[in-house]
């Protein structure tokens, strides 16, 4: 299982509701195992195994970079607040900085949500360099492209930006013919830039984004801790990158910042993610431009943004989920073809889902 299970819905529009008793049927984990998912919020580095991550740093441990008993409970904790999960990814950056274990992860994770039944997956990860291993942001973008052809349990499927200029074709880009592989999952990669990077920096991924987009990148995420960094810093480079044309998500309102919620929302990016500590008034903004929400919901709890599941931002039946989970195909990054196929995948398992009690 993912470390952190970052799972997300998406949300547009609408008002919150109380959730009655006959609808908490979203929480029966058999029914939402057979639900096809939709994932627009899944970090590489939130989505490690826990048995990876302790492979890796006892090696480490091993190896004198890390001292193994200073790390393991760090890992082997479920429940962490938000700070804590920022300590943690610092931690998962020291493991995964080599090619090889960024294909491996890479592999892992697209496989672990292939299992869980998510048939479109966008894919985010932040570009990363290391100099005494000859890493580059472009070499390290290769070794995830290495990892998703390693793929054995599942055909992986890329498909290119919405935005791109001619329609391309979907591709697979795994050996297909393999028995062991059942099903299909399509995966897009979205390019992060940390609130830790300059603008340069920045700029540098957005140049690499638009250079890939017809290699499976289709967007870019602003991400990182969120009290850290300037809006004002990125904006050069997330202007460049809407007038190229690519999507743009945001993490927004993880925590109360008045002023960077507001000028985030007036940028109007395609999506933006948690959206946690909105007011009334930002919420209003929020519809009136209608941007979708990719609601983390997992995530927003085991970080103790939410307090409780019935406490999020809806209570939902099973036909309101099932038609939550098909609405996000419209804001998704990919091509209209992928939209297409994903609503034939929804149209096929409708019938069964919705009749199951």
């Amino acid at each position: 299982m993912p470390a952190l299970n970052m799972c997300s819905v998406l949300f547009v529009g609408g008002g919150q509701r109380e959730m009655g008793e006959e609808e908490s049927g979203f929480v029966d984990m058999e029914w939402c195992l057979a639900l096809p998912k939709i994932e627009l919020h899944a970090h590489l580095n939130g989505s490690v195994r826990d048995a990876t991550l302790l492979e890796l740093a006892k090696d480490l441990g091993n190896k004198g970079v890390l001292v193994f008993s200073d790390v393991e409970h760090v890992i082997k904790k479920s429940d962490r607040s938000l700070a804590e999960c920022f300590k943690l990814f610092d931690l998962i950056h020291i493991i995964t900085t080599d090619h090889a274990t960024v294909s491996r992860i890479t592999k892992e994770v697209v496989e672990d949500f292939a299992a869980e039944n998510v048939v479109y997956l966008e894919l985010r990860t932040t570009p990363k360099t290391n100099e005494t291993i000859g890493m580059t942001k472009s070499s390290y973008v290769e070794a995830v492209m290495k990892g998703l052809r390693a793929v054995e349990t599942v055909e992986v499927v890329l498909s290119p930006c919405a935005s791109t200029l001619e329609p391309e074709p979907s591709t697979s880009v795994n050996d297909a013919s393999t028995k062991k592989k059942q099903g299909r999952i399509f995966v897009c990669l979205l390019l992060s830039i940390d609130r830790r990077e300059t603008t340069a920096s920045a700029m540098e991924t957005v140049q690499l984004a638009l250079k890939m987009r017809n290699q499976g990148v289709v967007g870019l995420d602003l991400s990182g801790n969120p009290i850290t960094g300037d809006w004002i810093t990125f904006l050069p480079a997330l202007s460049c990158a809407r007038e190229q044309g690519l999507p743009i998500t945001l993490h927004c309102g993880e925590v109360r910042n008045p002023k960077e919620i507001k000028a985030m929302l007036e940028f109007c990016p395609e999506r933006i993610g948690h959206a946690c500590c909105l007011e009334d008034e930002e919420w209003k903004m929020l519809k009136s431009l209608n941007i979708p929400v990719e609601i983390c919901l997992t995530s927003n709890v085991r970080t103790n943004s939410i307090s409780s599941l019935h406490d999020h931002h809806f209570g939902l039946s099973k036909a309101q989920m099932f038609e939550l989970s098909r609405g996000a195909i419209r804001h998704i990054f990919a091509q209209d073809g992928v939209k297409a196929f994903l609503n034939e995948v929804f149209d096929s398992a409708q019938t069964g889902l919705l009749w199951r009690k």
